[in-house]
């Protein structure tokens, strides 16, 4: 999808200097959507940034695993959301084929994991401890899992591994995967209203940690190579034993020819660095405030410019 520069893109671009528009290939920077709330509005945050500065941005929906590849052909230019968690394999896979390169870290520290509302310690008072969830299985029973708890996962193209885990420790659980986002969010209220027992996966930051106060299943702690090497972890015999990392990075990753194309958009880019309260403000401008992302970002740059301006500067 390929969009115009809004009116603010284009009043911030008459008061920057002429110099700072003249070194950037006048190509799109092509950056990728993906499906969740944080990931589009930063993405549309960064492409109104860089048409600010002179630049032409294309976005383009993209698998967020395939993503990495993606990028290191030059297909895509750059990527804003790179969760440890979720995507820390993609990525190392890719920078070891080469084409792409780590663009540094953002201050947010991520986590993403099964998690549960506080009402549903109430009922099972052992966590966060795993092996104390599992004791209390039959409280997660539906009619869609019969005699085992349900844990409801994310979509089934985010690849959270609930089904290995669960097997790899031996649970009571049947793990079922939610259609969206936006599907976890109205189980979580769903269960709120009669504060059934419930855990689903869930991640920060992100805008339901101040909506639903909760916590992290404490798993047995990541250990690198879990995701990969069966003799890591308490299970000698399968991978996705672990939890996963309780303070893991989000990095930003680009093509390997950004900076040399793009050396303006590129040295943006390093300097750029959100924190997990502004990641959780702009999910919550579409999850709860109902706004379109494109009107999401141009919002967050109106009301955190002392923040921005500097980067592009």
């Amino acid at each position: 999808m390929k969009r115009s520069m809004t009116a603010f893109s284009a009043g911030i671009l008459a008061v920057l200097p002429l110099a700072a528009l003249a070194e950037d290939s006048s190509d799109p920077i092509v950056i990728p959507i993906h499906n969740w709330s944080s990931q589009i509005v930063m993405s549309n945050v960064v492409g109104q940034m860089l048409e600010s500065a002179g630049n032409n941005v294309e976005y383009v929906t993209t698998d967020s695993q395939a993503v990495y590849e993606s990028v290191r052909l030059g297909d895509v230019t750059l990527e804003m959301e790179v969760w440890e968690g979720a995507f820390g394999a993609s990525f190392r896979a890719a920078l070891e084929k080469g084409g792409i390169v780590d663009v540094g870290d953002h201050n947010a520290v991520t986590r993403e994991d099964w998690w549960y509302p506080m009402w549903t310690k109430e009922a099972c008072p052992g966590l966060p401890d795993w092996k104390a969830l599992n004791d209390c299985a039959a409280l997660f029973q539906t009619a869609e899992t019969g005699d085992k708890g349900m844990y409801l996962d994310g979509p089934v193209d985010w690849l959270k591994h609930g089904k290995e885990r669960v097997e790899a420790l031996d649970m009571d659980f049947v793990v079922i995967n939610a259609g969206s986002a936006a599907a976890l969010w109205a189980a979580i209220g769903a269960a709120e209203a009669d504060k059934k027992p419930i855990v689903v996966f869930n991640w920060t930051p992100n805008f339901a940690e101040a909506v639903w106060p909760g916590e992290f299943v404490e798993f047995p702690t990541w250990v690198d190579g879990c995701d990969k090497d069966p003799s890591v972890g308490p299970n000698p015999d399968a991978l996705y034993d672990c939890g996963n990392p309780a303070k893991g990075y989000m990095k930003k990753a680009a093509w390997e020819g950004m900076e040399e194309k793009w050396p303006a958009a590129y040295a943006t880019l390093e300097k750029i660095s959100f924190t997990n309260a502004q990641i959780a403000e702009m999910a919550k401008m579409v999850d709860i405030d109902e706004m379109e992302p494109e009107e999401a970002a141009e919002a967050w740059l109106e009301q955190n410019e002392d923040v921005w301006s500097t980067w592009v500067n």
